[in-house]
């Protein structure tokens, strides 16, 4: 069976997301995103779900840098709607519950619901890792912040569903391949790239004017800081359309002749709840 790799362990949200976009894939948990991307170099697994943002925490730390030297190509998105619920040992009730644990991330997303209820939130590396702990533990005065899958997958009740502050909650995914995959066309496609501006004046102004010119909506453009340095500044980008499109590929030609680096890291339909 074809193999996604993923951060974190079974009943992550990356892993919701795999079961969702891949559902004829076997998952397989690695420990950090740097794993994720080796395991699909090294042919262990076929493609890789990378987190990119979410709606309420925003960048994904890292993966802006780790996405243009991955060797991985972009051939898709998803979205994973990020439901949280209070797990605990079977038979206990939420009064029970003392100290709740989770990625520091999902603490803040249901402070609300941990005040209300006087429970005070503890760290843990990992949302569904929180999961395994507390089933491991077997204290009803422990409980994990993860998703209804992480209750599943280490055999924890449900104590109180979709806690979370942001009824809007959403993190989107990035699923990657070794491979390119250009062919497929839809109404709506997006091309991902990052590409750096040459030292001149107006140069971001002007790279940009290409877009404007030939009609190519950009619905997202970041900055991030490379290799240490405060001058050396990369930029990540989607605009909707395909390189192959006159207008995206004029867009493109005209970014290029003001940029030092351009790399398109993937042309993928857009996902449906965007």
């Amino acid at each position: 069976m074809a193999k996604i790799a993923f951060q974190g362990e079974l009943g992550a949200y990356s892993h919701e997301a795999c079961l969702a976009a891949r559902p004829d894939f076997e998952p397989l948990p690695c420990r950090t995103f740097e794993d994720v991307i080796a395991a699909v170099n090294a042919g262990d697994a076929d493609l890789a779900m990378l987190p990119v943002e979410n709606t309420t925490y925003g960048r994904v730390a890292d993966i802006h840098r780790l996405l243009p030297e991955s060797g991985l190509h972009i051939i898709d998105e998803a979205f994973v709607r990020v439901h949280i619920s209070l797990l605990g040992v079977k038979g206990a009730r939420v009064g029970d519950v003392k100290e709740a644990y989770s990625h520091l991330v999902l603490l803040p997303q249901c402070a609300g619901f941990l005040t209300k209820h006087g429970i005070r939130g503890r760290v843990s590396s990992d949302n569904a890792r929180a999961a395994r702990e507390v089933a491991e533990w077997g204290d009803p005065s422990n409980a994990a912040l993860a998703s209804a899958l992480a209750g599943e997958t280490y055999g924890l009740d449900i104590l109180a569903r979709n806690i979370e502050d942001n009824d809007t909650n959403t993190t989107r995914f990035l699923i990657m391949s070794p491979e390119p995959d250009h062919s497929r066309r839809s109404d709506a496609m997006i091309t991902t790239f990052v590409f750096r501006v040459r030292n001149l004046p107006a140069a971001l102004y002007k790279a940009m004017g290409g877009f404007a010119t030939n009609g190519v909506n950009m619905i997202k453009l970041e900055s991030y800081m490379v290799d240490g340095s405060f001058t050396a500044t990369q930029f990540y980008s989607d605009i909707t359309g395909h390189p192959d499109d006159p207008e995206v590929q004029r867009a493109l030609e005209e970014l290029d002749y003001f940029t030092s680096y351009l790399r398109i890291l993937g042309t993928y339909p857009s996902d449906r709840p965007r």
